[in-house]
């Protein structure tokens, strides 16, 4: 399985998404991007399947995780390198049973309750924390009420803890990526700010110099592992 770099990571519904998502996702990954999720809460499971099996076809030699959002059964079925839960999903610690340590495994914060029930898992159940929505977005209608920037540092102080590293999402773009990476965060979850461009590589590009601006040590190197904040 290829391991999960969380520094620029893009969610993409390749089943009901606008455009053609596979150039969309090719674009991006030239661009910057260094992670892949596959999020299409409308699909059935076949065509779940399919889709992400069409991803990682594109990314086969890209070195980049494909990630399936809260779909255990098909980011298995698919061969894909981690699945996103929350707190409606199957539970972390039944997901690690089932797929053992290879599977990477995301967690999503939206406040204090989900911090507390990643803090109760045995060690090594988790691999990322996926912090907001810091800003309002139209992209998850059902999505919590945001935490703000001052909210998003407050939940990573208080996660940093854990050990493991965090991307931020929600409403976030090149406008505001600086002020997002300030908080500290490892990373940037982005989806309309890449896949909903005219130029989605040109807006990658432009989101992974904010990355680099901000932790300088990344250089340019595209997929090595970033385990937590400079």
């Amino acid at each position: 399985m290829t391991p999960l770099d969380p520094r620029l990571y893009l969610i993409v519904d390749p089943v009901h998404g606008p455009g053609d998502p596979l150039t969309v996702v090719r674009a991006a990954v030239a661009g910057g991007v260094t992670a892949v999720q596959v999020r299409a809460p409308d699909a059935t499971g076949r065509e779940l399947f399919a889709a992400t099996r069409a991803v990682l076809d594109a990314l086969r030699d890209a070195g980049v995780a494909v990630i399936v959002d809260d779909r255990l059964d098909v980011a298995l079925a698919a061969g894909a390198d981690g699945v996103h839960l929350g707190r409606n999903d199957v539970p972390p610690e039944a997901a690690r049973r089932v797929a053992g340590p290879g599977l990477s495994i995301g967690w999503s914060v939206t406040g204090p309750d989900d911090l507390d029930a990643a803090r109760a898992l045995p060690a090594g159940t988790i691999d990322l924390l996926g912090i907001g929505p810091v800003f309002a977005t139209a992209t998850k209608p059902d999505a919590a009420p945001p935490t703000g920037v001052d909210g998003l540092r407050r939940l990573w102080e208080d996660a940093r803890a854990l050990g493991l590293p965090a991307v931020a999402i929600g409403g976030i773009g090149p406008d505001n990526a600086a002020e997002v990476l300030a908080a500290g965060v490892t990373g940037l979850c982005v989806s309309s700010a890449i896949a909903g461009a005219p130029d989605p590589g040109a807006a990658a590009h432009t989101l992974r110099s904010a990355l680099v601006s901000a932790r300088p040590s990344w250089g340019t190197d595209n997929h090595a592992q970033a385990g937590g904040p400079d």
